[in-house]
């Protein structure tokens, strides 16, 4: 059984020429038990709606398209974990995470500079 949430959904008007208000009715059509989906004024992401918003779980998604709502459906509201492709980057950065398949011992295979090399003063000018 899915726990309470609150789902917002941007209908304004950039939201709204993007499919917002098909996105609010897909998601209010899903009926899962302790979820409510509520349409609501802008949300301040306009470059990047449909803004939805998934409360308490302060998730929040953007270019969300009715082909969207049965992932979220399922793998947020139903399996606890948050859509990773729709989660907005402003919210939720994605920090680039060391590699384990580098080895950390050598400079090159973490994308460092080569180490610089000392001049031999013996050597010939070119």
């Amino acid at each position: 059984m899915p726990k309470s949430r609150c789902i917002l959904v941007c209908q304004h008007r950039s939201c709204q020429r993007n499919g917002s208000e098909a996105v609010l009715e897909a998601l209010a059509a899903l009926g899962l038990p302790g979820v409510f989906a509520s349409g609501t004024d802008c949300l301040g992401q306009c470059s990047s709606g449909p803004t939805v918003q998934v409360l308490p779980d302060r998730a929040w998604y953007c270019r969300v398209t009715v082909a969207d709502v049965a992932t979220i459906a399922q793998d947020h509201l139903l399996d606890d974990r948050p859509v990773q492709r729709l989660l907005h980057p402003r919210f939720h950065p994605v920090f680039d995470l060391p590699n384990p398949d580098r080895d950390p011992r050598n400079p090159q295979e973490l994308g460092d500079p080569p180490p610089r090399t000392q001049l031999d003063p013996s050597a010939p000018d070119p």
